[in-house]
């Protein structure tokens, strides 16, 4: 940071002295107050047009200036409530007044008056709710925003001076007059006494301010403290939290009146007045720290006796209340930034994150790239490149340097154990330092990046700024002196010394000469090597460097191509050197970017972080020195011989390619030559020459203005003269095809239809790049373009005319493999196959129906082209599945490949599985009939595919029975075809047995349960002759239900304490029941070979009866009618 008074100041009429001071940060409005009841509002506006004086650099004026009348004695105390725009004063009278803004005045809105005793503090909470006021003998009032008192209370005993609210407003800090510093809570109950930790002496001091920051604008760091306590005995401590045991003290060594925090809390301003050593006179100064403690600047401040200080809301102004004056300081904050291949590195805090935000902001094309870096600690930019200096680990001092290009992509890192508190940069090499050592990094050579090894140099004199040139480093001293060393050697050159500290160095490009920026703003020049700065032209005709001396310098850049030029900045003003000689100042703030080319370019970074997600190109400034503004107004006014004198007396690259182009203009060859010999500029050379062999001269003047841009103005000349070609071959270096197009179009020569062609497709590639599809789509198609075609159709998911695209295709043409593969992508499986069958490609159509899941379509294709590796992948993928337990997944796997004995022999599986673990008996059934059905389409299959071998030479009975034989020889497996619904039709009469049983139906119960006698290898017996016995007893068949006991007696794998229950159980219904069939029920009578009802379970012995079409399983008709659905298939009826 650096600090200087600004020229502006403005004075309070009839020497009213002032008392306090205060900035309303979102506003912008000043409140003072002072005796005789003195209160005014001023507002300082900045009216400039040009960008140029944006910022400090623009003229500033009182756009308001307002007295308010109303208080009668000394007004002490002043505080903004910014959220609701209001501003409470109070007086040495006590009485306190709320003023409100209306319609651009101030007004009272509210008064009170305790008439007891004076208010020393006031003070709004963080969202501006709720003010404290204390009074000097102890009573505390908190209010509301709408004057409502929330609660008083009197702290007898006590003296109050000063009152602070925590920032989530939970917490009360009481300054009392004896020096002490209370803890209350936010309804003003005793917590502590807070440990002051830089009082060391013991002795009588007063607390000359309590600022507590509230974090509105984030925190320069995570742990960053942010509560300053000061006496006026110089004596100050900065705490994270009111009972911090580690807080940072400090002793500024003054009389301390005042102290305030900048806008973001990084800043602490210290007022006070120092007496001098020598004499008994005093003086006022303005000290700055961090939150840290470190000391940034003093600012000495003119007057007798300060009484304030108050912040501007941007940081970049400060207002000192002196005597009856009101002075200004400007801050030029030290911006974390650089500049490297016109991109803009800057980097800024945001409230709701912890990390730094970096933006790279290349200016060229106004493009923004974003990244997020924790504890950033400096930006430092060189060539292409920028180098982000960050700690890497906040519990570790270990500190990482991260190189990154133009747009932030991290190139390569270092870590490092060394605080990288300075750090420059090469072309080749990356230097940082801390206090007592500084690292090198070579990172780059031989025109490639590398991480090559570090050298450490240690110091006992601590450091206090670097530069470095490809050949020099320049490091300086606190104690004033400054070592030059040789890089890349790092060997100890000479010793040089300085009566003050420096604060910034910098080298010119030819490393003869040294800028000096020291603490206080000054700047001075050292010449390193008289030699070579002799050698370049340094010091010819100038005044010597050590004579040279400016004050109040906070910026200052060397330019890239001249050793004697550089540019600096002086409080609000931008000087040129040439040899030392200054031109005209410049009224900027900008920082500067870059010095190159007679060429200035500034940033206004104070611009720019006011809203730095959106960095506007305006706050990018460009200047030109004097030479090059003269030269042109020479060449402009008088004439290119006189220009061209004064250019040779004043030679630069810039200026001979400035008067070349004049020449050009004009069409004086030999003078344009020569300029251009002058800047090496072979192109231009090259163009000269070329101009010369042309012998008329309005082809000349065309080639002239195509050369310098003016495109059109020469479209014209090239068509005036009848040479369309030349325009159009002038165009299509510019890749202006819409010109082309148009001129080929306007008949003003023969149309050539290639041409035209490339212009559709040159125009078609324009709306391509741009995604524009359906524009470019109309060119490719008048472009013939098939390929960008394709690609289009298929961005614009215009399926149908892809397929008309393919369909115009010949056969074997080499873009029909890619439109195959782009419908394979969306899974539109039959055109995919189609397109790669039509350029022989049927793997690939195989391979795409296998990754789309079309298992039959890849089989049939296999078949067709008798591509036998299909069964293979088939049923190594099928393996795959089962490994990982997808069975369903390979049951559906085959089905689709119309494998369907493969895949009922799954789902027979899948079903016996489900019955073991006994889960729902329905879902089993649902599992065997879809296995069943599995199995019909398998003999569905080989009975058509045996149709198909046989058609016409065999009649049908003989072609279905050698269908059957072929199912018969296929069948690996023994009766999986036969028996395929035996296990859905145990299942089906098991479910059906418990429905009777629970409608009442008994006997139609016990019909059914006996038929499942037949199923005892599918259902496990025990439920079988369980549900029988159930059933008989509930029948009265207790005979039925006797040998039903019997049969669980005698299971095979009952435990002893089962049989015995079963035992117990028919003892206890046969003591009861005689062990007898109520009615005639023969077990074994002929009627169990009869065909079996699905609906009721009881023997079908009509002729005529239903038959399901699917499942071959018979029913009643007169019961099938009630339903619509085959009750064990589920067929449809």
């Amino acid at each position: 940071y650096f600090f200087y008074l600004n020229q502006l100041w403005i004075a309070i009429p009839n020497n009213i002295h002032l008392k306090c001071v205060s900035w309303n940060k979102d506003q912008g409005c000043i409140a003072c107050g002072g005796d005789d009841g003195l209160l005014k509002v001023l507002k300082l506006e900045t009216q400039s047009d040009d960008v140029r004086f944006k910022g400090l650099a623009a003229p500033s004026n009182l756009s308001m200036n307002q007295t308010l009348e109303g208080h009668r004695g000394a007004v002490q105390v002043v505080t903004w409530n910014e959220q609701y725009e209001k501003l409470t004063t109070s007086d040495q009278n006590g009485l306190i007044i709320v003023w409100m803004l209306y319609k651009g005045a101030w007004y009272e809105e509210m008064i009170n008056n305790r008439n007891k005793s004076v208010v020393r503090s006031m003070s709004w909470n963080a969202d501006g709710q709720k003010i404290c006021i204390v009074y000097e003998d102890g009573a505390v009032i908190v209010g509301s925003v709408d004057g409502n008192r929330i609660w008083g209370k009197e702290l007898k005993g006590s003296q109050l001076a000063h009152v602070a609210w925590s920032p989530d407003s939970k917490i009360l800090l009481f300054g009392m007059a004896s020096g002490e510093v209370h803890i209350y809570d936010n309804q003003g109950n005793f917590i502590m006494k807070m440990a002051i930790g830089c009082l060391v002496a013991a002795g009588s001091v007063s607390i000359a301010g309590i600022q507590w920051y509230a974090g509105t604008r984030g925190y320069v760091r995570p742990d960053c403290p942010c509560l300053a306590i000061c006496f006026n005995n110089g004596r100050c401590q900065i705490m994270r939290y009111e009972n911090d045991d580690n807080p940072v003290c400090i002793d500024t060594l003054m009389n301390v009146v005042s102290i305030q925090w900048n806008q973001c809390g990084s800043v602490l301003a210290v007022a006070g007045f120092l007496r001098a050593s020598t004499k008994e006179k005093e003086f006022n100064v303005v000290q700055f720290y961090t939150p840290f403690g470190e000391h940034l600047r003093t600012l000495k401040v003119p007057g007798k006796q300060m009484s304030g200080v108050a912040w501007e809301g941007g940081g970049l102004r400060i207002a000192l209340a002196v005597d009856s004056y009101i002075y200004f300081a400007n801050i030029r904050p030290d911006y974390k930034w650089g500049y490297c291949c016109s991109t803009v590195v800057y980097a800024y805090t945001k409230p709701e994150r912890q990390e730094y935000c970096v933006v790279f902001w290349e200016t060229k094309n106004n493009e923004k790239f974003v990244k997020y870096v924790k504890s950033l600690l400096s930006v430092t930019t060189s060539g292409d490149f920028c180098i982000l200096a960050s700690k890497a680990d906040e519990t570790q001092l270990q500190y990482v340097l991260i190189l990154c290009n133009s747009i932030g992509t991290p190139l390569d890192s270092k870590y490092i154990d060394i605080e990288p508190l300075f750090v420059t940069m090469t072309k080749t090499h990356v230097i940082a330092a801390s206090k007592e050592a500084f690292y090198l990094w070579q990172y780059r050579v031989a025109k490639k990046l590398t991480a090559m090894g570090i050298n450490q140099v240690s110091t006992q004199d601590p450091i206090c700024c670097i530069t470095a040139t490809d050949k020099t480093l320049i490091v300086g001293r606190e104690s004033g002196s400054i070592h030059r060393y040789s890089l890349p050697t790092v060997a100890l050159l000479q010793k040089y010394t300085s009566s003050n500290r420096a604060y910034y160095l910098s080298l010119n490009c030819n490393s003869s000469r040294l800028a000096i920026i020291d603490i206080a703003g000054v700047m001075t020049l050292l010449d390193l090597d008289v030699s070579a700065a002799s050698d370049s032209g340094t010091n010819r005709g100038s005044a010597d460097s050590s004579k040279f001396e400016r004050k109040d310098v906070w910026d200052m850049k060397w330019a890239n191509d001249n050793p004697d030029l550089f540019a600096m900045m002086e409080k609000t003003r931008m000087y040129v050197f040439r040899n030392l000689d200054p031109e005209e100042p410049i009224q900027t703030s900008g920082y500067i970017c870059n010095f190159e080319d007679l060429e200035i370019k500034s940033v206004l970074l104070d611009e720019i972080m006011k809203s730095p997600e959106k960095p506007n190109k305006d706050n990018l400034i460009n200047f030109e020195i004097r030479s090059l503004r003269d030269s042109r107004a020479l060449i402009e006014n008088v004439g290119i011989e006189d220009a061209s004198q004064f250019i040779e007396d004043n030679p630069h690259p810039r200026l001979w390619r400035l008067l070349a182009e004049a020449a050009l203009q004009k069409l004086d060859l030999k003078t344009a030559e020569q300029a251009f010999v002058h800047c090496r500029d072979n192109q231009g050379i090259e163009f000269v020459k070329r101009l010369g062999n042309l012998h008329s001269e309005p082809m000349k003047k065309a080639e002239v203005a195509a050369y310098f841009g003016r495109f059109e103005e020469a479209d014209s000349m090239y068509l005036e003269m009848d040479r369309s070609d030349l325009a159009i071959n002038l165009r299509i270096k510019l890749g202006d095809w819409f010109k082309v197009m148009q001129l080929l179009k306007s008949g003003s020569g023969a149309c050539d239809d290639a041409l035209l062609q490339q212009a559709y497709n040159a125009i078609g590639d324009y709306f391509a790049d741009r995604q524009k599809w359906a524009n470019a789509v109309q060119y490719y198609q008048q472009g013939l373009n098939q390929e960008r075609l394709a690609e289009c159709y298929y961005m614009l998911e215009d399926y149908p005319g892809l397929e008309r695209l393919a369909t115009e295709l010949p056969e074997n043409h080499r873009l029909l493999s890619d439109i195959g593969e782009m419908y394979a992508t969306v899974g539109m499986c039959e055109q995919a196959v189609n397109a790669y069958l039509n350029c022989n490609q049927t793997r690939a159509a195989i391979d795409t129906c296998v990754h789309l899941n079309q298992w039959n379509k890849a089989v049939e294709l296999a078949r067709t082209h008798n591509m036998k590796e299909i069964k293979s992948l088939l049923s190594k993928y099928a393996s795959h599945l089962l490994e990982k337990n997808k069975i369903l997944e390979a049951v559906e796997l085959y089905r689709k490949a119309h494998h369907f004995l493969d895949a009922a022999k799954l789902m027979f599986k899948i079903a016996e599985d489900e019955a073991k673990r006994k889960s729902n008996p329905l879902r089993v059934k649902k599992l065997y009939v879809l296995a069943a059905q599995l199995v019909e389409n398998y003999q569905e299959q080989v009975k058509t595919s045996q149709q198909s071998k046989t058609k016409g030479s065999k009649s049908e009975v003989s072609s279905a029975l050698a269908g059957l034989l072929e199912v018969d020889a296929c069948s690996s497996e023994t009766g999986i075809v036969d028996s395929a619904w035996r296990g859905a039709e145990a299942y089906h009469f098991f479910l059906l047995a418990q429905r009777q049983l629970y409608a009442g139906l008994m006997e139609n119960a016990m019909r059914t349960a006996l038929h499942l006698r037949e199923y005892e290898d599918i259902i496990p017996a025990v439920e079988i002759y369980s549900l029988l016995a159930v059933c008989a007893a509930s029948s009265r068949a207790f005979g039925t239900c006797s040998r039903a006991f019997i049969k669980l007696e005698s299971l095979e794998g009952q435990s002893p304490e089962q049989q015995q229950l079963y035992k117990d159980l028919a003892l206890e219904i046969f003591t009861k029941h005689a062990p007898k069939d109520s009615l005639f029920f023969n077990l074994f009578s002929s009627e169990d070979k009869l065909p079996t009802c699905i609906v009721t379970g009881l023997p079908i012995q009509e002729y005529q009866f239903w038959m399901c079409g699917v499942c071959k399983h018979c029913a009643l008709e007169q019961e099938i009618s009630k339903y619509n659905t085959c009750p064990l298939c589920h067929t449809v009826l």
